[in-house]
């Protein structure tokens, strides 16, 4: 009987390093699928249709929010991003686990829509330690830092509303424990219904003196 994958959605905290465990997650396991995101935004170079983003045009974008089809949507510097529904439950129903690396907010709602979803939260193990991997990569000025590590104290309230807190300390552990959350969640009960029925109608012979 085949497994359906699990939805897992991966946040935290900006500079958690969240992008790295995905990547390693998907480089040293099997059966993992990213999901890909539609967006209004045009291609950049080097960047192929329903690989890196579905591209679609405005209208078809709010065609897909008309009908739907969307897990998720946002709107950032005047361009639509969401989550296509058809592709990830494509996925699921294949047996592939798929990852999607949204936001807190976006997660609240894919869970209010599809309560089964798997929801990770990843952190460093300190505050300190945010501060400084985000000092750390470079590529901001302290005012921007400032306002990132502002942002990570407001988002705090979400931490208690996730499935699982994964504290990205040492990056080969993080990765084989998320791994393991995921292989656990295929065994709970409440995903295993269907075994339990066939099991259940299976053993009914015994009790009829068999």
């Amino acid at each position: 009987m085949k497994n359906k994958g699990i939805l897992i959605i991966v946040s935290g905290f900006s500079g958690a390093g969240k992008g790295t465990v995905m990547k390693k997650l998907m480089s040293d396991y099997d059966n993992y699928a990213l999901s890909i995101s539609a967006t209004t935004r045009g291609p950049r170079t080097g960047e192929q249709d329903g690989r890196e983003y579905f591209f679609k045009t405005v209208e078809d974008f709010e065609a897909m929010i008309a009908n739907d089809q969307l897990i998720e949507y946002a709107q950032y510097v005047g361009n639509y991003y969401g989550t296509p529904k058809a592709y990830v439950e494509q996925m699921l129903n294949d047996g592939k686990d798929v990852i999607l690396e949204i936001e807190m907010q976006g997660a609240m709602k894919v869970k209010e829509k599809m309560p089964e979803t798997l929801l990770v939260f990843v952190t460093p193990p300190t505050a300190a330690e945010l501060k400084n991997r985000l000092v750390g990569r470079g590529t901001e000025d302290m005012a921007t830092i400032a306002a990132r590590l502002k942002r990570a104290s407001e988002e705090t309230v979400y931490m208690d509303k996730y499935d699982y807190l994964l504290i990205n300390d040492d990056l080969d552990e993080c990765v084989k424990e998320l791994h393991g959350i995921i292989q656990a969640e295929h065994s709970k009960v409440s995903r295993n219904i269907n075994k339990i029925n066939f099991f259940r109608e299976d053993a009914k012979i015994f009790s009829e003196g068999e």
